[in-house]
C-alpha cells in the first residue's frame, strides 16, 4: 500500500502517517465511514478501522479490525475501554461519542492527534430514541454533553453539517455527506415495473411506517428497503410483512455496505426520504437526498425546511407528508411518467453543478495532513 509522507516544517524530515479510525458503536458498513476512509485511502494514507461488522463490508483499501463484543451496553463499554489501547495510528479519528472521553485522555498520554467526527447532534438525537428515557436517558444525556465538549477540544473536529455542534471548536471543519460516486450505481433506464428505494436506518422517525402504508395504496409499485430495522420497529415490520397484502412487493435487504446498497438504484424510479419532524431532523439534509440526485433518481421527501428547499431549487422531486400523498405521487407517475423523467434529469444536472464532493473531501484530507505537520 502506498503511504503518504508529509514533511515537518521544523527539521525537514519525512514521517509516514497511519490513521486509526475507531468506533465502539458503528458497523463498518456505515456510509460516512466509507466516504471518509475512501478519501484518505485515495490520497495514499494507510488507514486501519476498528468497528463492528465483517471484513467484507469494510471500505476498500483499509486494514479492518473487528471490535469485539456484542450489541449490549456492557460490550459497548468494554470497547470504549479497550479500543484506545489497540490503535496503531499517529492520528485517531473517533466516530462514537461514548468513545471520546477515555480516548481523549489516552491520546494525550500517548501524544496522538485526536479527530472527533460528529455525525449528528447527539443531544437532539436522544429525543428520537425510545430507549433514552428515565435513568438511561439521563446518563446518555450526560455522556452526550461530555462528548460534545471533548469534541470541541480535539485537534480537529469534523461535523457532518453546518447545524451540528460543537460550534466553539478550536479547529472545526464541516464535512458534509456529499456523494462518493465510486460507491453509487446510476439508476439508468427505468425498470418496466415501477420501483422505489429507501436506503438508511429503518425506523419510524425515518419514515418506514409511512413507506409501508404507501405501498398498500400504490399497488403498481415495488419497494426496496435497505438498512437495519431498529429494535423498536422490528415487531411492527414483522407483523406487517405477515399480514399485509402488499408484502410481496416490498423487499427488506437488511444492512448492506454502501456499494452493495446502491446497486438497488439501478432501474429504480424514485428514492424515498420521509424523515419525521423530530428535533434531530428539523434542520437536517439527509445524505440520501444528495445520493439519490447523484444517482439520477427523483425524490419524494417530507417538508423538512432544508429538504424542501433543496427539492425546490433542484426541481428533482416532490414533497409528501403522509402515506396518502406519497401514494398519490407514485400512482400519478405510473399513469404519466413524463414529469418524473424530467425530475430525474434535473437531479443529475443539479448534482453535477452543485455537489462538489472532491472539494469537500479534499478539504478533509488536507486538514488531516496538516495535523502531521503540527507539534504533538
Amino acid at each position: 500500500m502506498r503511504l503518504v509522507e508529509f514533511k515537518h516544517h521544523d527539521d525537514g524530515e519525512y514521517v509516514v502517517t497511519m490513521i486509526s479510525l475507531m468506533s465502539s458503536a458503528d458497523q463498518v458498513s456505515d456510509a460516512r465511514l466509507h466516504r471518509l476512509c475512501g478519501a484518505l485511502v485515495r490520497q495514499g494514507f494507510e488507514v486501519e478501522v476498528w468497528a463492528l461488522g465483517t471484513k467484507s463490508d469494510a471500505p476498500d483499501g483499509v486494514v479492518f479490525h473487528q471490535a469485539l463484543g456484542g450489541k449490549g451496553f456492557a460490550s459497548r463499554v468494554f470497547r470504549d475501554v479497550v479500543l484506545p489501547f489497540r490503535a496503531r495510528g499517529t492520528i485517531w479519528i473517533i466516530v462514537a461519542p461514548d468513545l471520546l472521553p477515555l480516548t481523549w485522555a489516552v491520546a494525550r498520554l500517548k501524544r496522538k492527534k485526536l479527530v472527533a467526527d460528529v455525525h449528528e447532534d447527539y443531544l437532539q438525537l436522544l429525543k428520537d430514541r425510545a430507549w433514552a428515557r428515565g435513568v438511561i436517558g439521563f446518563v446518555a444525556g450526560i455522556i452526550a454533553r461530555v462528548a460534545t465538549k471533548i469534541a470541541a477540544s480535539a485537534d480537529l473536529t469534523t461535523v457532518a453539517d453546518v447545524q451540528v455542534p460543537p460550534f466553539n471548536s478550536r479547529n472545526r471543519l464541516v464535512v458534509r455527506n456529499l456523494p462518493d460516486r465510486s460507491l453509487l450505481t446510476p439508476s439508468g433506464e427505468l425498470d418496466s415495473t415501477p420501483r422505489a428505494i429507501y436506503i438508511g436506518d429503518v425506523r419510524t422517525s425515518r419514515g418506514i411506517r409511512t413507506i409501508l402504508q404507501a405501498a398498500e395504496q400504490a399497488p403498481s409499485w415495488h419497494f426496496d428497503i435497505v438498512g437495519n430495522v431498529s429494535s423498536s420497529d422490528a415487531d411492527f415490520v414483522d407483523s406487517w410483512c405477515k399480514a399485509s397484502t402488499a408484502s410481496s412487493r416490498v423487499k427488506f435487504h437488511g444492512r448492506l455496505a454502501p456499494r452493495q446498497s446502491w446497486k438497488c438504484a439501478q432501474g429504480a424510479w424514485v428514492g424515498l426520504s420521509l424523515l419525521e419532524s423530530t428535533p434531530a431532523f428539523m434542520e437536517a439534509v439527509p445524505s440520501k437526498l444528495y445520493e439519490y440526485m447523484a444517482s439520477g433518481l427523483a425524490t419524494i421527501s417530507t417538508s423538512l425546511p432544508r429538504c424542501a428547499e433543496l427539492i425546490e431549487k433542484s426541481k428533482s422531486g416532490v414533497i409528501a407528508n403522509n402515506a396518502a400523498e406519497v401514494a398519490a405521487h407514485l400512482n400519478a407517475w405510473v399513469a404519466n411518467p413524463v414529469t418524473l423523467i424530467q425530475m430525474r434529469a434535473n437531479a443529475v444536472t443539479w448534482a453535477t453543478s452543485n455537489l462538489d464532493s472532491d472539494a469537500e473531501y479534499g478539504a478533509f484530507v488536507r486538514a488531516i495532513g496538516a495535523l502531521t505537520n503540527s507539534p504533538r
